[in-house]
Parts: structure tokens; C-alpha cells; sequence
């Protein structure tokens, strides 16, 4: 039976100290990652996908195009925003301290940033002493376009895929699935997926993106297919619009999402709750998602 949009949400309470994993499950909990992944059981989750801010370090200005003057919708979210290298490399290192703590030993975990932040993403995780397996290349073919002309249009995102150490071995790698998404036959390291557009961006009620960096679709079913298995257990930390849990829902996993951002928690709700409209109507989403 699916759940009502109200019963994915659980509340995060100071007064809570440990959650038992039968109370999270296929659930996402509404509080900080850092306060709320003390609470999670260790060794529970099988994938981690984590989509941290990424620090742009955007000008304070707003962004102009240069031929019309019209603003430029980029990311200038407060959760994107540190005073300081040190600052965000301090709340990268603690968010992936605790996320090791609750994976099992043959999880895998999975991290996505731009040029901005992937390389000091890349320094703490080996410095916490994570096994980096591979990177991969998302390629956007519809990019946001380059307005200015003073450097290379920004068309890629870098995915890390690691797991706890060195020494852990048969962790879950579908080289078929991998053949069939990446270039060429050998399952290279570069994924060619769009940015969300159309139907599959969210919208806020002025028309405009819910949220920044939504994710595709496309990219969480390739990560979620070639490093898990059905009723594993996916979690993602920083859930946005719970594209992660969208998807590993329909391709028959389980999940646990944290979201502290109330909007995003209503677009959460929304989400779930249009999918057990499709669900109704011939279960398009999976047809979608096949």
C-alpha cells in the first residue's frame, strides 16, 4: 500500500536521541544532516548519494546577461553560502564522517559537485580514509549558457564513487548496466543526461525553480542501478526535492532522505503525491524511469 505525503515526513526532536531504522524507513526525516545523522543506526544504509552545496562563491551582485540586462537565475541559496574554505571543508568533513559511521561495510557512497568544491571533496574523503573507486563525467547537453564569453561554458559535473576503505570487498557493481550507460562498450566513465527541464523541474507557485540544483531523474536511476540492489537501502543526506528516494522507490529499494529546508519538504510532499497519482494511471512513472 503507498503512503500518504503525510507519512513520508517525520519531524526531527531535540528530544530524540537514536532512531530505530523501522521508524525512518521510506521516510524523510525534516531537520539538519548534521544534527539527524547522529541519531541514525550504524551500519544501515547500503548507498549514500550526497549532494552537498557545492560553494560557488558567487559574486554578491546579482548576476546581469549582457545583452538584455535581465537577471540570471543562479545559485544564491543561504545554504550555499560559508564564510570560509575552512568553514565548508569543516561541514564536508562532518557530514561524511557520520555517513561512513552508518554505512554497511560493502556500501557504496556517492558525491557530485562542480569544479568549485569536488577536488576539496576529494582531499577529505581520502583524508577520512574512504576508497575512491571512480569518477564519472555528467555531461549536460543543454547546459546553461556562457554570458559573458570570458571562459569555458561550464557543461559537466564531476560524481565520486567510493567505499568505506580499501580493504572492503564485493561491493555491488552492475558492469552491465554500466556498459549500457556509458560511452562506447566498455561502460566509460561519462554519463550524457539534460538538466531538468520541462514537466520534471518543480516549480514554485511564481512559476519559477523550486529549487536550484534539481537533479535529473536519469542520473539517480543510473547511480541507483549499477551500485545497489532491490530492497537495499538508499540515503541521501541532503534530499533537496527527494529525487534520490523518488527513484529508488520505483526501482524497488528502499530509502531514508533528511531534508531541513521547509519548501523543500512541501516539494517532497508533492512529488510522492503525484507519483501515487501516476501510480493510479497506469504506473507511467515507472515506464519513465525503465
Amino acid at each position: 500500500m503507498n503512503q500518504s505525503p503525510k507519512e513520508l515526513i517525520v519531524k526531527d526532536k531535540n528530544s530524540v536521541d537514536k532512531y530505530q531504522l523501522n521508524e525512518i524507513l521510506n521516510k524523510t526525516i525534516f531537520g539538519d544532516a548534521l544534527k539527524v545523522l547522529k541519531k541514525i543506526p550504524s551500519d544501515s544504509v547500503d548507498l549514500v548519494f550526497l549532494d552537498p552545496p557545492y560553494y560557488l562563491q558567487l559574486p554578491q551582485k546579482q548576476l546581469k546577461r549582457w545583452n538584455v540586462k535581465t537577471s540570471v537565475e543562479g545559485v544564491d541559496d543561504n545554504w550555499d553560502k560559508f564564510e570560509s574554505f575552512e568553514e565548508y571543508d569543516y561541514f564536508i568533513q562532518s557530514v561524511l564522517s557520520e555517513t561512513k559511521r552508518i554505512m554497511k561495510e560493502k556500501a557504496a557512497l556517492w558525491m557530485i559537485s562542480t569544479y568549485h568544491s569536488i577536488f576539496r571533496i576529494g582531499t577529505i574523503l581520502q583524508d577520512l580514509d574512504y576508497w575512491l573507486l571512480s569518477n564519472v563525467i555528467w555531461v549536460k547537453n543543454n547546459p546553461m549558457p556562457n554570458w559573458l564569453g570570458v571562459r569555458f561554458t561550464n557543461a559537466t559535473e564531476t560524481l565520486i564513487w567510493a567505499i568505506k576503505d580499501k580493504n572492503v570487498k564485493g561491493y555491488t557493481f552492475d558492469k552491465n548496466a554500466a556498459k549500457k550507460y556509458g560511452i562506447g562498450k566498455v561502460g566509460a566513465n561519462v554519463w550524457a543526461i539534460p538538466l531538468c527541464t520541462g514537466k520534471e523541474r518543480m516549480k514554485d507557485d511564481e512559476g519559477k525553480k523550486l529549487h536550484s540544483t534539481q537533479k535529473p531523474i536519469e542520473l539517480l536511476k543510473r547511480v541507483i542501478l549499477t551500485t545497489s540492489n532491490e530492497g537495499d537501502i538508499i540515503f541521501d543526506p541532503m534530499a533537496g526535492l527527494g529525487t534520490t528516494g523518488y527513484v529508488a522507490k520505483t526501482l524497488k529499494r528502499n530509502f531514508i532522505m533528511i531534508e531541513k529546508e521547509e519548501k523543500y519538504i512541501k516539494g517532497i510532499q508533492q512529488r510522492f503525491r503525484d507519483e501515487l497519482i501516476i501510480d493510479l494511471e497506469n504506473e507511467k512513472i515507472k515506464k519513465d524511469i525503465s
